[in-house]
């Protein structure tokens, strides 16, 4: 008997124009020179985001409630730039691009969209704490490899500005079992555009 397929999982985000993640693409090619690049496994262009706030495996009766929550709360914050400039690691295992630009308005949309998610009875997962960033890589399994060479390297990275016009709910689809390196994919669910 086949197992049933993994549930998605939901998140909330601030996706960077593809403009963005073009100049990042560019400016992250320099480290595939660096010693144990080939240990990196790169996020993806989709999975390129700023995480607002992680919901997990979610109700799908809750997402009417949730998404009319998540409009509100949209409507209620105006659109503010952000850039990407230089990067930042979490320990030995992932590495970041930081944001740069109106960061306060960033921590109060994000305030908003997880209180949005909690009042849809939708909490966000304690262990995913706001904290800004995207992405770039993550170390894979086995050997160790030092990041902050990776992080030096990307020191001048400047990627944008671009004005943050509108918040994401992302699905992400585990990929099918025992597959090696398949990834999640992620699609949209919902889009709301800032200030209405």
């Amino acid at each position: 008997m086949a197992s049933p397929a993994p549930r998605p999982r939901l998140f909330v985000a601030v996706v960077p124009p593809d403009a963005v993640l073009a100049e990042l693409r560019r400016a992250a090619a320099a480290l595939d020179a660096l010693p144990g690049a080939d240990r990196l496994r790169p996020t993806e262009a989709g999975g390129r985001h700023f995480t607002l706030a992680f919901l997990g495996p979610s109700d799908p009766d809750r997402l009417e409630d949730l998404a009319e929550r998540l409009a509100r709360a949209a409507h209620r914050t105006a659109p503010f730039p952000l850039t990407l400039r230089g990067a930042g690691r979490f320990g030995d295992r992932v590495l970041w691009a930081r944001p740069d630009g109106d960061l306060t308005a960033l921590a109060r949309l994000a305030d908003r969209v997880r209180a949005a998610a909690t009042r849809a009875g939708l909490p966000p997962d304690a262990e995913h704490a706001f904290r800004p960033h995207l992405t770039l890589a993550r170390v894979r399994p086995g050997p160790p490899v030092r990041l902050a060479p990776y992080v030096q390297a990307l020191a001048e990275l400047a990627a944008g500005p671009w004005q943050v016009d509108e918040v994401r709910l992302v699905r992400s689809v585990p990929p099918p079992g025992g597959v090696p390196g398949a990834r999640p994919t992620y699609e949209t669910a919902g889009r709301w555009p800032l200030g209405g």
